[in-house]
């Protein structure tokens, strides 16, 4: 649900941001591989998209220094070199996955949501809960055989909630995964997204908010 693109070309780097974020993914962008290091440390990422020649820090060391954290984070690596050998040479230092430059915007999706997959604890590509039928492949979501057409934000916070399984989640948790590094916590980007979520939802209401706590479904 969270990726860091960390891509020395900035143009690039905001149409893959652009692309993964209509996806429903939130997303960070960063240039240089200090910046990559430093965002990594900060934030709990399911995937890095990860340029092999970065300034400052070379790709290379980025993904050897997460490996060596141990980080559930999954890498991506992308290269203008895409022979066996680079390819052989960029999965060897750790990353999960290599994708040759110029690449085609649907393949890069797919495998961010593969490497995804396997960052988390297996989920069902169907989760249900009271009437509500969410496909996490189609992204699609449905209450009671009704379309809920929700935004992507609202796709991502019911789905975290739908994989609680009647958990609460506190809105820190739904800050961390469903928005970016740029979403200020003062804002009530969560409240204001579970009103929506709730009135698209309908009655009888679903979301239940757990004082001190969080919402839980």
């Amino acid at each position: 649900m969270r990726v860091l693109v960390a891509e020395d070309e900035q143009v690039l780097a905001e149409l893959v941001a652009t692309g993964l974020r209509r996806a429903g993914f939130a997303v960070d962008t960063v240039y240089t591989g200090d910046a990559a290091l430093a965002y990594l440390g900060l934030h709990d990422y399911d995937v890095v998209v990860l340029d092999r020649d970065l300034p400052r820090v070379h790709g290379d060391e980025v993904a050897r220094e997460l490996v060596a954290s141990a980080a559930r984070t999954r890498i991506l690596m992308l290269t203008a070199a895409s022979s066996m050998e680079d390819r052989v040479e960029g999965l060897d230092l750790g990353a999960d996955d290599y994708l040759g430059k110029p690449f085609e915007f649907p393949e890069l999706v797919s495998r961010v949501r593969a490497l995804r997959r396997r960052s988390a604890r297996p989920v069902p590509p169907l989760l249900e809960r009271q009437g509500v039928r969410l496909d996490t492949v189609r992204r699609t979501a449905e209450r009671d055989g009704r379309d809920l057409d929700l935004s992507p934000k609202e796709f991502s916070v019911l789905q975290i909630l739908l994989e609680a399984d009647g958990a609460p989640v506190s809105a820190e948790e739904l800050l961390e995964r469903a928005w970016d590094a740029h979403a200020d916590p003062f804002t009530g980007a969560v409240r204001v997204c579970m009103s929506k979520l709730r009135s698209k939802l309908g009655e009888p209401a679903l979301i239940r908010t757990v004082q001190g706590v969080g919402y839980a479904l």
